[in-house]
Order: structure tokens, then C-alpha cells, then sequence
């Protein structure tokens, strides 16, 4: 029997309202509706009153947006799938917190992924570190590197600091993820979906397995490919093919 998933609607429009009603009850049948708000004031009651597992948060509305409602909860046990208009910034965050959203105009399939992820996360519990995630790496727009990224692991969600990393290696659809200071990570996602995540952000595949964070570089030692030294004094080698673009992402980063 599907799990019945109580939902809250958040959005000051009537019509966006309507229109997601109507596209989860074709969609998403174990989608349970107790109530539809049309501001942060008003959600925030019916979120006191029906203690929901899923709020379809809208982000732009008047006065309260869906990022102030989210810092006057406490301590949220609720997911939340957030229905924005596009902003590369924000989206980037969303990525780094493992937390959904949806585009308006939604489209039904990306709606029937967010509902289907959403319903494994209120499983697991993890809705509170997703969202604590999102608000932290909302206020880094001006220092990236400052970010926090959600790991799934075996056990539900692992947040750590992009500064942490060490480096990331592959091992089949699984990455492990190692750190400055604290015991490897398994991640359930390939190290192709890191590579395009961290690639902005000071990080570089230098190996078919092997991502490093270049502020962990200590040295480089020249061969066929070339091997680095990272700050913890573990040495992980440069693929032939990557030599050249690990030289150029080191000079680009530390310009010289």
C-alpha cells in the first residue's frame, strides 16, 4: 500500500494554487492535500495544526517569502519541494542541499521525481539537515567555497563544508569522499555527478576516479602524469590526459 503523503500547499497566487492541485491529483495520487495557504503567516498555522510530511513551497511572495518561513520553524519535520522561477544561484544551492524543486510551469514528470525522492526522504527522517543545508548556502553567494553539501549515504544524509574535502573517488555508481578531518563518507551517486556539481567551485577530476579540492594541494610532483600531494600528505596521481588541466585549474585558482 503507497504511503499517504499529508501536504501543504504554499502560494500567494490562486491560480498556481489550482494548478498544482490539479497536477499532483493526476500525478500523484498518494498526495494527501490537508490544506492550501496563501502566505507565511497563514502556513505556518495549518504546518502547527496538520503537522505535515510535505510542504510545495512557492519562494517569490509578498511581504514573508518561502525562505522566511522556513527560519521561523524551529526545527522543521516536514520535506519541502519548492516551486521557483529560475535563478542559477538558488538552484545551485538547492543541488548542494539535496532538497527539489520544480520550475514553474511544473512539468509533470519532473513532479511525479520530486514527489517520489521527497516520499524516501520523510522515510529516512532528513528533511531538518536538507533545509538547515539550504539556509546556510543561501548566504553564501558571495563565498561559494563556504558552502555545504548533503551527502547521502547509508544511513540517510551526511552535510559537511566544501572546505573539508579532501578528495573524492569513484568506486563504481558509488563515490567515497574523504576528508580533513573525520572518517570517509560513501555517497550513493557516481563521481560524474560531483565532477559537474564541484567544478566552479575549486575542484578538479584528475582522474577517471579521482576529484581533489585544489585548495588541499600541496605539492606536485612532475611524471608521465604527474602525482599531487594533499595537505594530509596522502598522494593521488594525475591521469596523462589531465596533466594540462589540472596546471591550468592550479593556475587559474592560486593565479600565477
Amino acid at each position: 500500500m503507497t504511503m499517504s503523503i499529508r501536504s501543504i500547499l504554499v502560494d500567494d497566487e490562486p491560480r498556481g494554487l489550482s494548478s498544482m492541485e490539479k497536477l499532483l491529483e493526476m500525478n500523484c495520487p498518494e498526495v494527501n492535500i490537508v490544506a492550501t495557504c496563501n502566505s507565511v503567516d497563514s502556513a505556518i498555522e495549518k504546518i502547527e495544526q496538520f503537522d505535515p510530511d510535505l510542504i510545495f513551497l512557492d519562494i517569490a511572495m509578498p511581504v514573508k517569502n518561502g525562505f522566511d518561513l522556513l527560519k521561523e520553524i524551529k526545527d522543521p519535520r516536514f520535506e519541502v519541494i519548492f516551486v521557483t522561477a529560475y535563478n542559477q544561484f538558488m538552484i545551485e544551492a538547492f543541488h548542494f542541499s539535496a532538497v527539489d524543486y520544480l520550475v514553474k510551469p511544473v512539468d509533470d514528470e519532473l513532479l511525479i521525481n520530486a514527489v517520489s525522492r521527497a516520499r524516501k526522504r520523510i522515510a529516512e527522517k532528513t528533511g531538518s539537515k536538507n533545509i538547515d543545508a539550504l539556509l546556510h548556502n543561501l548566504q553564501q553567494k558571495n563565498s561559494p567555497n563556504n558552502m555545504k553539501l548533503c551527502l547521502p549515504s547509508m544511513k540517510g544524509f551526511q552535510v559537511v563544508s566544501l572546505n573539508d574535502i579532501l578528495y573524492a573517488e569513484s568506486h563504481g555508481n558509488y563515490t567515497n569522499f574523504h576528508f580533513t578531518d573525520q572518517p570517509p563518507v560513501c555517497t550513493s551517486r557516481s563521481i560524474h555527478e560531483y565532477e559537474e556539481l564541484l567544478a566552479e567551485l575549486g575542484f578538479v577530476r584528475i582522474h577517471k576516479s579521482c576529484i581533489i579540492n585544489l585548495s588541499h594541494v600541496k605539492e606536485y610532483l612532475r611524471g608521465d602524469g604527474g602525482t599531487v600531494i594533499l595537505s594530509n600528505g596522502d598522494q593521488v596521481e594525475v591521469a596523462r590526459r589531465k596533466r594540462d588541466l589540472l596546471i591550468a585549474k592550479m593556475k587559474e585558482y592560486y593565479k600565477f
